[in-house]
C-alpha cells in the first residue's frame, strides 16, 4: 500500500531530503529575492543572501514554522552559510554578499519576526498569493500535458467543461478528473504553507 500523501512541510519535518528542500527553495526563492530587493539591495547581493541561506538547508528542518515566513525559512539556514558568516564578521568573501547587504537582511528579518510590524503584515498579504501561483507553476511538470492543460483551461482560465473537452479532444469527465487530480495534489503540497 502506498504511503499516505503528506505536505511539503511534513516531508521536511519528518524526513528531510534534497528533493523536498529543493522544492521549498524553488517555491520561496523568487518571493524572498523580491523582498530583499525592496530596501535597495542590489540584485547580486539579494541573490547571494538567498543562495547562501539555501546552502544551509536541512540543518533545522524540525523547527520550520507552521506557516512559513522568510525569517523562519531562510534564517535557520543562514547561520551556517559561509558567505553570511563572512559578511557578518566584516571579512572579505568575493562569492558572498557585502556587509551592508547583510545588515539590511538582518534588519528585515527582525521586522518580519514581529507579527505586528508593518512589514510582517505586508508579507502576510502577499505570501499566499505568491505561494499558490508558484506552487502551481512547479506542479505543472508533475502531470501529463493533457491533464495539466485541462486543469489550466478549466480552473485558471475559467473556461466551460464542455469547451475544454472539445478543445482537447477528451471527454468532459476526463476534464473533471484532471481538475480533481491537480487540485488534490495542490492541496497536499500546500498544506501548512497557505491559509485555505
Amino acid at each position: 500500500m502506498a504511503d499516505t500523501p503528506v505536505s511539503l512541510l511534513e516531508r521536511l519535518r519528518l524526513r528531510p531530503d534534497p528533493a523536498a528542500w529543493q522544492r521549498l527553495i524553488d517555491l520561496y526563492t523568487p518571493l524572498i529575492q523580491n523582498w530583499l530587493r525592496r530596501p535597495g539591495l542590489q540584485a547580486s547581493d539579494a541573490d547571494d543572501l538567498v543562495s547562501g541561506c539555501a546552502c544551509g538547508r536541512g540543518s533545522r528542518a524540525a523547527e520550520l514554522p507552521a506557516r512559513p515566513a522568510p525569517a523562519g525559512l531562510f534564517a535557520a539556514g543562514c547561520e551556517r552559510s559561509p558567505s553570511i558568516a563572512f559578511a557578518r564578521t566584516g571579512a572579505s568573501c568575493e562569492a558572498g554578499p557585502s556587509r551592508p547587504a547583510t545588515v539590511i537582511f538582518d534588519r528585515m528579518l527582525s521586522q518580519l519576526e514581529d507579527p505586528e510590524s508593518q512589514l510582517s503584515r505586508e508579507w502576510d498579504r502577499q505570501h499566499d498569493q505568491h505561494v499558490a501561483r508558484r506552487l502551481l507553476e512547479l506542479l505543472a511538470g508533475d502531470f501529463e500535458r493533457a491533464t495539466w492543460e485541462a486543469f489550466r483551461l478549466l480552473v485558471l482560465e475559467g473556461r466551460d467543461t464542455a469547451q475544454v473537452a472539445a478543445q482537447l479532444g477528451i471527454s468532459p469527465n476526463a476534464v473533471r478528473i484532471a481538475k480533481s487530480r491537480v487540485l488534490a495534489r495542490f492541496r497536499q503540497e500546500a498544506a501548512g504553507l497557505i491559509d485555505e
